[in-house]
């Protein structure tokens, strides 16, 4: 037998033991991937999820995201009934500027909604309800509880209990409770977006403002236009601007103060230009100890340790980063071409100019792109580390979520997060650009 038939019959056996392995492996990976889809599918409850959803809590929210509601409240306890957009006391309609589908009397209100549904605010906090196609409702309180007349034929857009009573239609919500009778219609739009009701500009197009007549005597057209507008009671551009300045210095001082305390350490961090393993050792772990540890969990306990504000979301950002930077400027050191260092060398430049002038050029692409792209993405990182730190846009868009009420606000802010977003990436790619490139 010869020695090629001994080594062909002694490969065989090893090629149909790979072959086996891989069909295995083409089995078994799928299956895994099915098991594990299962497992998610049982543990997070998946087929719950349409049983908890919410629908129609969901459309109340996309609704509010793009429109108003103007509230019509009646104190049941002192009578007295308010108009106000959004229900805020800086929204109060002033007496005799009422909307027009509103009709506030002596002893009772009445409210139109729209398509013929009608809502009268009764003496005695009772309430009245008229719908097209459904029967009168009428409520009152006897006894510190809601009492109707529906009956126990309650449709699915009607809650009712003891203590409350509330309707959702097309048109409009109503609730009733011991204390408030609220009537919401909503419109389309940010109402008061520009101007606030007690301004003189308030109902005035841009072409009023433009090339009408003086509104206000005391002050010019655009002047008092751009004064309203800037300090907007219920919108806050001003404090808005403000907030998303401060995140923007968040990441600008994280970002940048990392940067410049990571540059020197990655030289002791890197092989070829720190003798002592020890010290290198000491500083990879450093490194792997403030990037292992994320950006958030860095805000609570910095917030703990110097209490709530910008700078200790900044901190954060720099600690972060800090890690991280030190592990990807000690790799770019290592990876320097050692002759141009010698070409420097042998000029007779003293150790620092070395390094200037032979190392820095070469690691300054790398650095620039690290720098900038962190800058980029950390401008997004700071409007969470803001809601936690207190501080930025952040907070207050934070703060517009938990009121549950204001969603228009919150649509606002996550436009402006994205607009400065894109902003940041537009000028963080022409930076590079002119920086790295040239050009």
């Amino acid at each position: 037998m010869s020695a090629d038939m001994i080594a062909s019959e002694g490969l065989k056996p090893r090629v149909d033991a790979l072959f086996a392995r891989k069909k295995i492996l083409t089995l078994a990976a799928p299956l895994v991937i099915l098991g594990y889809l299962a497992y998610v599918f049982v543990a997070f409850d998946i087929a719950g999820l349409t049983e908890r959803a919410r629908m129609d809590n969901a459309a109340t929210l996309v609704s509010d995201m793009y429109s108003y509601k103007t509230h019509v409240t009646r104190d049941n306890r002192s009578g007295e009934t308010t108009v106000s957009i959004e229900g805020e006391r800086k929204g109060v309609y002033p007496q005799g500027m009422e909307p027009d589908w509103v009709e506030l009397g002596e002893n009772s209100t009445r409210i139109d909604l729209g398509e013929g549904h009608i809502v009268t605010f009764l003496p005695d906090n009772g309430l009245r309800v008229e719908m097209p196609d459904f029967k009168t409702i009428e409520a009152r309180i006897e006894d510190r509880a809601v009492v109707t007349n529906l009956g126990d034929d309650v449709p699915d857009w009607i809650n009712v209990s003891r203590t409350r009573m509330a309707i959702t239609t097309d048109e409009g919500r109503i609730s009733f409770t011991r204390n408030r009778t609220e009537a919401f219609n909503y419109f389309t739009g940010w109402e008061l977006f520009f101007f606030t009701l007690d301004s003189p500009y308030y109902g005035h197009g841009l072409g009023d403002i433009l090339f009408g007549e003086r509104i206000d005597p005391e002050r010019a057209n655009l002047t008092g236009a751009a004064q309203d507008f800037w300090h907007n009671a219920m919108w806050s551009h001003s404090q808005v601007a403000w907030a998303l300045f401060e995140t923007v210095l968040m990441a600008f001082l994280g970002t940048f103060g990392a940067a410049i305390i990571s540059l020197p350490l990655a030289f002791l961090a890197a092989k070829n230009f720190a003798p002592l393993q020890t010290v290198r050792f000491a500083l990879r772990r450093i490194f792997d100890l403030f990037r292992g540890i994320d950006g958030l969990i860095w805000t609570i306990i910095l917030a703990r340790a110097f209490g709530p504000g910008p700078l200790t979301g900044a901190l954060a950002i720099l600690l972060t980063d800090t890690g991280t930077f030190g592990k990807v400027f000690s790799e770019a050191l290592e990876n320097v071409d050692g002759k141009q260092i010698e070409g420097v060398a042998s000029t007779g430049a003293a150790t620092p100019h070395k390094y200037r002038f032979g190392v820095i050029p070469q690691i300054t692409p790398v650095l620039l792109s690290q720098v900038l792209y962190f800058f980029e993405s950390n401008t997004r990182s700071a409007t969470v580390i803001g809601a936690i730190t207190g501080g930025g846009i952040g907070l207050l868009l934070t703060q517009a979520m938990m009121t549950q009420k204001d969603w228009e606000e919150v649509t606002y802010y996550i436009i402006l997060v994205v607009i400065m977003v894109m902003a940041m990436d537009s000028l963080s790619g022409w930076l590079r650009r002119k920086l790295i490139k040239g050009a």
